[in-house]
């Protein structure tokens, strides 16, 4: 297993899985890669990838991030934030339609949890599509979770 704090610091060396994929722990990439992700994924339904600026912030302020290569081509990603001791959310998880089912998102889940540390707890919001994927993963729904709109100014 790589170094934790060598994957904090996003000079994590690859990773290889199965099928030739290549994981990579915080490799940077651009806004149009994640733009085109999402998209080859579906999730870009629920994404605002109509805003670069916020898309920008978005990779920019997550703190891990496990992407998914064949050969040069970027097919999944797990992009989170965490402290890497108690919590980390997992805020996007996207994996190439034509790559899925085959093991990639289970993969990016694995290698996320690797760079946390023992005690550290994954959290996410299912996409409506992918509710039933998350329990065959052993994830467990926690009924106590709230979310604050932007609107919804206290």
């Amino acid at each position: 297993m790589p170094d934790k704090a060598l994957q904090r610091a996003g000079v994590c060396p690859p990773l290889t899985g199965g099928r030739g994929m290549e994981y990579r722990i915080n490799q940077p990439i651009s806004p149009d890669q994640f733009i085109d992700v999402l998209t080859r994924s579906t999730l870009a339904e629920r994404r605002p990838v109509d805003d670069k600026e916020c898309i920008e912030g978005m990779l920019e302020h997550a703190n891990l991030t496990v992407t998914a290569w064949d050969g040069d081509k970027l097919v999944g990603i797990a992009r989170s934030m965490t402290d890497f001791h108690y919590a980390c959310y997992l805020s996007d998880l996207a994996v190439d339609v034509a790559y899925q089912h085959s093991g990639i998102g289970r993969e990016l889940i694995r290698q996320t949890q690797r760079a946390l540390g023992p005690r550290c707890k994954l959290r996410l919001i299912s996409a409506p599509a992918a509710v039933g994927y998350y329990p065959k993963l052993g994830f467990v729904r926690n009924e106590q979770c709230w979310e604050l709109a932007p609107s919804s100014l206290l």
